[in-house]
């Protein structure tokens, strides 16, 4: 058994598999990890159980919590759906200072990403919990562990939607208690008010991706790990634009419910590509920090430094 240090404060206890990330931090706190050797596999998984409180004092010190993944699933941090996780010097010495001047105004509170499938919401959300110093989450992954192991495409074959988004929202409602994770929801996550509830304890932000370059990045992968667009003839593009757009129309006015929005065709706009799929996972984390920053001045008028 071993034991480390971190801050926690109260109530529910999440156990998820999970994987260390290495992040070269001092963790801090107390949390318990089992060691166990699944069957077939040759990488040792650690479960980890923990007690995290509520505490919305502000921190006016960064953390030394090290980040860990809630998720089970081995995501690589070289490989991300738009592009290396690493942007240029500059970009990255921007980030870091962004990140700097308001951590300690977000008082720990979680960050949930939303948007559209495809739409970066993994890679961006590794990124900022890096520099943030913060776990990450994914909720899909999540709910698999709580499938007990189920995958979700197999999850909407054999138990219906219904039976995802019912796991989805108690994830979330898990999560709303908690503190400095930045967690990846599903694209579908905003179609519950009783999600937004919860994540509206946090700071939500909605990564809006043109369906053009949403359909090209899923058409590339292809869709048979998800649910709502996989097709079995026709063109891959074509089907999964038509259906992006069909869920995009039903979705859109749910996610203007985010504390903010991350427009990448804005952030191609000012940065003077053609294309956003030119921006990297860096520069998208940084309008990210910067949309942050405008909803903390607005929420509380707090006053930030000169990045």
């Amino acid at each position: 058994m071993l034991t480390m240090e971190a801050k926690v404060v109260q109530s529910p206890q999440i156990s998820t598999w999970v994987e260390m990330e290495k992040t070269g931090r001092r963790p801090s706190g107390s949390l318990h990890f089992t060691h166990q050797r699944s069957r077939g596999q040759k990488r040792v998984q650690m479960l980890i159980s923990a007690q995290l409180h509520l505490n919305r004092t502000s921190n006016k010190q960064r953390s030394n919590a090290q980040p860990v993944s809630c998720s089970y699933k081995n995501f690589p941090a070289s490989v991300v759906e738009s592009g290396s996780i690493n942007g240029s010097y500059d970009e990255s010495m921007i980030l870091k200072n962004k990140s700097q001047e308001i951590e300690p105004y977000l008082s720990g509170r979680c960050i949930y990403l939303v948007g559209m499938m495809g739409s970066g919401k993994t890679t961006v959300g590794k990124v900022l919990s890096q520099v943030l110093g913060y776990s990450f989450c994914d909720s899909d992954s999540l709910i698999e562990e709580e499938a007990n192991g189920t995958p979700v495409s197999d999850i909407f074959q054999f138990y219906g939607e219904g039976f995802f988004r019912d796991k989805e929202t108690e994830v979330l409602r898990k999560l709303s208690i908690m503190h400095r994770i930045v967690v990846s929801t599903g694209g579908g996550a905003v179609i519950r008010p009783i999600n937004w509830k919860y994540m509206h304890n946090g700071i939500s932000v909605w990564l809006d991706v043109p369906l053009e370059a949403l359909a090209k990045r899923i058409s590339s992968v292809g869709t048979k790990s998800r649910p709502l667009l996989h097709s079995h003839s026709g063109d891959a593009y074509k089907n999964a634009y038509n259906r992006l757009s069909t869920l995009l129309e039903e979705r859109s006015e749910a996610y203007a419910n985010a504390s903010t929005r991350v427009s990448l065709e804005n952030i191609a706009a000012k940065l003077g590509y053609r294309d956003v799929s030119s921006l990297s996972p860096t520069a998208i984390a940084i309008e990210a920090l910067d949309q942050i920053e405008n909803y903390l001045r607005d929420e509380e008028g707090m006053s930030f430094g000169t990045f």
